[in-house]
């Protein structure tokens, strides 16, 4: 059997420093002193690195970035959190050469719990050779290395090889020779990352990290001036007082007019990417446009600058609230049921074809500088703030045309094949992927087998806790 040995860092990952997954670990893991702590750290960490003193820097930057930290936060951030930025730093010349044998070993400096995942699921890896984490019987991280790590690389790679030598090892000092390749396994690709969670956009480099840092005080003063002007202002004034904190909306295509003479109202179905959706949609028509949520906390209700319909996820009692509202005016409904990061369309719920033929498509998308406004760990109730808190977010709206009488229930069609449609041209517009991944799948992917999610333990979401006892 023909088998290959590759470094994940430098290797098959671009980037040969892992201080920005070290990074990524202390943020969301644990909070904003940690991530704080460890980027003061690394002028240290980078001396060890000059002066020949690598094991030194790795055990430092491990010590700092999960002491204390409990198994489950690291596991977490490790399934939710890390492989979105590991396929995004992904060498894909040098991958096609790894996938390409039948035996396939990854060897990192990392601890195992951090890649294993990643590693196996999304590059189809057999084993992974790494650094053990010790912790304590709280589950809780020591910060310190297990015993069995002291064992040498090669002698871990040669038991699962069975003593035998590998066809083919891939590190910075044996680079593939990537010309005149005949790849096996042309049309396998790497898993893509479809869900995924965390605050941070971009990789936190040492560069980046200190923006951020920098920019926090002054994004939580700029988010707190948004969301009063949101709160205060009236909508037709709103676009431009945006404009000028930097703020943009970009509208596409033509909204339809408010309903008149008692006729019931038109339902905006709209991609969902952010809790901003139903708040951007009112804005850009100039009036307040009721919106159905699911699970949003109260604080993002209070602070919302539209109504909002709260489900229950019964589909009778859903039904007849939508229907009540439709019969009042116009309504929005995002009928993924969550939000979804990445290029693609979750699978639309069903039933928001089966009570309105009046049904107007929307695509919804965002673009952010430094934080997520949606995760499934910590307290959403932080989401809207997360959202303005980035220097210049960007909202783009593109309006198509109501659906024809014969793509709606009343032309014979199933709710479910006018939903299927509906996903589908929204999809085209945007230039996403449909999928048939639901809610669910969501969750289970991010929170495990389980199918919860952990609460995350950063600094920010406990300062929160107190004022959340209260607005409940």
């Amino acid at each position: 059997m023909e088998s290959v040995v590759s470094q994940l860092e430098g290797t098959l990952l671009k980037d040969s420093d892992a201080f920005s997954y070290f990074m990524l670990v202390a943020f969301e893991a644990s909070g904003l002193v940690r991530f704080a702590l460890l980027l003061a750290l690394w002028p240290v960490i980078r001396l060890l690195d000059m002066v020949g003193m690598d094991d030194a820097s790795l055990k430092l930057m491990i010590f700092v970035a999960v002491a204390g930290v409990p198994k489950s936060e690291i596991e977490s951030v490790a399934r939710a959190v890390l492989p979105k930025f590991y396929m995004d730093d992904l060498d894909m010349d040098k991958w096609k050469v790894f996938i390409s044998y039948e035996k396939r070993i990854v060897v990192t400096k990392t601890p195992k719990i951090m890649v294993e995942m990643f590693v196996k699921e999304h590059l189809h890896a057999d084993e992974v050779v790494g650094t053990q984490l010790s912790f304590n019987r709280f589950d809780l991280a020591t910060g310190f290395l297990h015993a069995d790590s002291t064992n040498t690389i090669s002698q871990r790679v040669a038991n699962l090889l069975n003593n035998g030598a590998p066809t083919l090892v891939m590190d910075q000092s044996h680079p593939p020779d990537l010309t005149g390749q005949n790849y096996e396994h042309q049309l396998l690709r790497p898993l893509p990352v479809i869900f995924h969670d965390g605050r941070l956009v971009k990789r936190p480099t040492p560069s980046t990290s200190l923006l951020i840092l920098l920019w926090i005080p002054v994004g939580i003063v700029l988010a707190i001036i948004r969301i009063a002007i949101g709160s205060i202002l009236p909508f037709w004034a709103i676009p431009y007082m945006s404009w000028l904190f930097g703020g943009k909306v970009i509208v596409k295509g033509k909204p339809p007019l408010p309903p008149s003479g008692g006729n019931a109202g038109v339902l905006f179905v709209c991609t969902h990417r952010t809790l901003m959706d139903p708040v951007v949609l009112s804005s850009v028509l100039l009036r307040k446009i009721p919106a159905v949520t699911y699970s949003i906390s109260r604080l993002s209700e209070i602070l919302s600058p539209i109504p909002t319909v709260r489900l229950t996820r019964t589909r009778h009692v859903d039904a007849e609230k939508i229907k009540r509202e439709l019969s009042k005016g116009d309504l929005v409904v995002c009928p993924e049921g969550t939000t979804c990061r990445e290029p693609f369309l979750l699978r639309f719920s069903a039933l928001f074809a089966e009570l309105t033929d009046r049904i107007v498509p929307v695509a919804m998308n965002y673009r952010v500088g430094f934080f997520h406004a949606t995760t499934a760990r910590g307290w959403k109730g932080l989401d809207p703030i997360f959202f303005f808190m980035n220097p210049r977010p960007v909202y783009e709206v593109t309006f198509l045309n109501q659906l024809p009488v014969e793509a709606t229930c009343s032309s014979g069609k199933s709710p479910h094949d006018v939903a299927n449609y509906v996903q589908r041209i929204l999809a085209a517009t945007l230039g996403f992927e449909c999928t048939n991944f639901t809610r669910k799948d969501k969750y289970r992917v991010l929170a495990g087998n389980d199918g919860t999610v952990s609460p995350t333990f950063s600094l920010m979401d406990h300062m929160v806790k107190v004022v959340r006892t209260f607005i409940q």
